[in-house]
C-alpha cells in the first residue's frame, strides 16, 4: 500500500511538471529532460512512468478534457438562449485555452492526425452534442430573431474566433510588438468582444 501511495505520488508530481513545462515551452519546445528536472527525478525514472512526450501530454489531455469538454457539452445543451450559449461558449474556450495555450496546437496535430480516435478520446462513445445547437440557430432564423446561416458555419466562425489568437500568439507579438501582459489583457477583452461580434453580425 506504502509503495502504491508513493508512485501515486510521484506520477502527480510528474504531471505537474510536465503542466509548468509545456506551459513555458509549448508542445513542440518541451524536452523529456526538463520534465524530469522539474519533477526532481531522473530522466530514466520519467520515461519508467511516461515512455515519451506524446503519452505523457495525452494523459494530461484526458484530465483536461474530462471536465473541460464535458463544460462545452452543457453549454450546448442547456435551454439558454442562442445567444447566451456564444456568450458562455466564447468565456468557457477562452479561460481554458489561457491556462493551457500549449492545448490548440496539440488538439489540431490530433485533429489531422487520426480525427476519429481523437474525437472518441474526447468524447467517448457519445457524439459531439451539435444537433441541439444547429436546431436552436434554425429555430431563431425561422422566428426572425437572426439573419439566415448555416449553423455549421456560425459554429466555425465562433471557434475560429476563440482558437485563432493562441495559435497565432507568438507570430502576432512581433508583428504587434506587445509583451505577455498586453496580448493577456487582450484575450481577456476577447471574452465579450467575440460575442458582440458574431451576434451583431448574424442578429436582426
Amino acid at each position: 500500500m506504502v509503495k502504491e501511495k508513493k508512485d501515486e505520488n510521484t506520477e502527480e508530481r510528474i504531471l505537474g511538471a510536465a503542466k509548468k513545462v509545456f506551459l513555458k515551452e509549448g508542445m513542440a519546445g518541451a524536452r523529456m529532460q526538463d520534465i524530469a528536472d522539474e519533477a526532481g527525478i531522473n530522466k530514466a525514472m520519467l520515461h519508467y512512468y511516461f515512455r515519451s512526450k506524446e503519452k505523457l501530454f495525452e494523459k494530461i489531455f484526458a484530465e483536461l478534457s474530462g471536465h473541460f469538454f464535458p463544460k462545452l457539452v452543457m453549454i450546448f445543451e442547456s435551454d439558454k438562449s442562442l445567444f447566451k450559449k456564444i456568450e458562455m461558449f466564447v468565456a468557457e474556450y477562452i479561460d481554458q485555452m489561457r491556462q493551457t495555450p500549449y492545448l490548440p496546437i496539440f488538439v489540431l496535430n490530433e485533429v489531422n492526425r487520426q480525427p476519429e480516435t481523437f474525437i472518441k478520446r474526447m468524447m467517448g462513445n457519445r457524439r459531439p452534442p451539435l444537433k441541439k445547437f444547429f436546431s436552436s440557430v434554425e429555430a431563431e432564423v425561422k422566428k426572425g430573431v437572426i439573419q439566415p446561416i448555416n449553423p455549421a458555419q456560425l459554429l466555425l466562425n465562433i471557434i475560429s474566433l476563440c482558437i485563432f489568437p493562441f495559435v497565432a500568439r507568438p507570430m502576432f507579438q512581433i508583428l504587434a510588438n506587445i509583451d505577455k501582459t498586453v496580448f493577456d489583457k487582450i484575450l481577456e477583452q476577447r471574452k465579450k468582444q467575440v460575442p458582440k461580434f458574431i451576434i451583431d453580425a448574424i442578429k436582426k
